[in-house]
């Protein structure tokens, strides 16, 4: 079941969120600064492909970093691609069938605004590798 709903999933609108998630990485990573972030982007931006089958956990050892980080990420991209989720939510919960997609998109905004601190993990395994 998973998979056929990653593959709507992927059709309706995970390929375009995935694209948003690659030109955000792109340009984080021009700066040496910025490449921590784009590799954030780039790893949400697979979350964000196929989201079925997977969840978010948040990482008790990441420390006062990832918050400054997380400040940071919320500045540069984070309101620009939790925007994307909320109107593309939207746009999906106006149909019977689009609502659980528009969901998935609900479930991917905390990521996309605080990704520094969370692990994404198989939804049969919901611990964070590091415990």
């Amino acid at each position: 079941m998973k998979t056929i709903l990653n593959v709507i999933w992927l059709v309706l609108s995970g390929f375009w969120l995935f694209l948003g998630y690659v030109v955000a990485g792109l340009l984080l990573c021009i700066t040496i600064i910025g490449i921590p972030f784009g590799i954030a982007a780039f790893r949400i931006g697979v979350y964000a492909l196929w989201p079925f089958g997977y969840t978010t956990v948040e990482r008790h050892d990441a420390g006062a970093p990832s918050c400054i980080g997380n400040v940071l990420w919320l500045v540069l991209a984070g309101w620009w691609l939790t925007i994307g989720h909320i109107v593309t939510g939207l746009m999906l919960c106006l149909t019977i069938i689009g609502i659980p997609f528009g969901i998935a998109n609900f479930k991917l905004i905390p990521v996309s605004l605080f990704p520094l601190g969370r692990e994404i993990v198989p939804t049969d395994r919901p611990f964070a590798s590091s415990w």
